[in-house]
C-alpha cells in the first residue's frame, strides 16, 4: 500500500501549470510599466499564488508537516509570512513584538484548527495591508531608512524574493497534501 498521493493538475491546457490560462487570477492581461510596478505586480502574484497552493484543503491539510522532520507546513507558511510582513515594518523605524511570540511560533503554533486557520489568514491580510500603507509613504525607492541605512527598493526586492522563496516550498507542500501540481 502507497500513501503517497497521485500526481494531478487542475489544469487541461497545460498539464504542467495549476490552473487553465483563462482561470488563472495572477494573468492580469498585461505587464507593468516601471520599476514599482513591476515589483507590486510580482509580489502581488507570488501572494496569489500561495493563497492558490493553500485553496480547497482543510485545516488539518493545512497544517500537515509533510516533509519531516520540517516544521514547516502550508499554514506555517501563511503563519511565518504574516509575520515577515511584519518584521518588514520593523526596519523602517523600531521593530515590531512578534505576532507568535517566540522564535519559530510561526510553524510551531500552526495546528490543525479552523479557528488558527481563519487567524492566520486575517493576519496575513492586515500585515500586508499595513506593510503595504508603510511602503507606499516612500514613492523614491533609492530613499535609505531606518537604523541600517535600508533602501525602500531593497525592501520591496526583499518581499518579492521572501514570497517566491516560500511559493517554491509551498509547491512541493501542496505536492505531498494531496497530489496537485503546477506553477
Amino acid at each position: 500500500m502507497n500513501d503517497q498521493p497521485s500526481r494531478w493538475s487542475q489544469a487541461t491546457v497545460y498539464p504542467d501549470m495549476w490552473a487553465d490560462p483563462g482561470d488563472d487570477p495572477r494573468d492580469n492581461g498585461g505587464t507593468p510599466d516601471g520599476e514599482l510596478p513591476t515589483l507590486q505586480d510580482y509580489l502581488t502574484n507570488y501572494r496569489i499564488t500561495l493563497r492558490m497552493k493553500c485553496e480547497g484543503l482543510d485545516a488539518e491539510q493545512l497544517a500537515r508537516r509533510s516533509v519531516p522532520p520540517s516544521t514547516m507546513s502550508l499554514l506555517g507558511l501563511v503563519r511565518h509570512l504574516a509575520e515577515v510582513e511584519r518584521d518588514w515594518r520593523g526596519w523602517l523605524g523600531d521593530p515590531l513584538p512578534k505576532l507568535y511570540g517566540v522564535r519559530d511560533g510561526d510553524f510551531d503554533g500552526a495546528v490543525a484548527d479552523q479557528a488558527v486557520v481563519d487567524a492566520a489568514y486575517a493576519d496575513l491580510e492586515r500585515e500586508q495591508a499595513e506593510t503595504d500603507a508603510a511602503l507606499a509613504r516612500y514613492p523614491d525607492l533609492g530613499e535609505r531608512v531606518g537604523k541600517d541605512n535600508i533602501s525602500i527598493r531593497e525592501l520591496l526586492v526583499h518581499r518579492v524574493e521572501e514570497y517566491a522563496r516560500h511559493c517554491g516550498h509551498a509547491d512541493l507542500l501542496r505536492e505531498c497534501v494531496d497530489g496537485r501540481v503546477g506553477q
